[in-house]
């Protein structure tokens, strides 16, 4: 009972361990993503697409000008965009060319 005991805790230390060494690496990996509007493909959005929606994967069609998909930082801008007005990624909500 003892050893069975002791392998248990063991387990979970290391599992503990483990999980704490991640955290670093998933805070400074979502530091270096930006918000990125119109690039997300219909149900692919990361949160917040707009009225209408509420939250991830709520987008309604391809290229959503208030949907928003997390991209890595200094690639929105150059991202294509068949919705924007610059024909790439915006990194605020925009409204839609017709």
């Amino acid at each position: 009972m003892t050893s069975s005991l002791s392998a248990t805790t063991l387990a979970l230390a290391l599992g503990t361990a483990l999980s704490l060494a991640a955290l670093p690496t998933t805070a400074q990996a979502a530091n270096d993503m930006e918000k990125c509007f119109g690039v997300a493909l219909k149900g692919q959005n990361d949160c917040a697409a707009g009225a209408g929606t509420s939250c991830a994967g709520s987008s309604k069609t391809d290229y959503q000008a208030d949907a928003w998909k997390l991209v890595p930082t200094g690639t929105c801008v150059k991202t294509a965009s068949p919705t924007s007005p610059t024909g790439f990624g915006q990194t605020e909500a925009f409204t839609a060319k017709s």
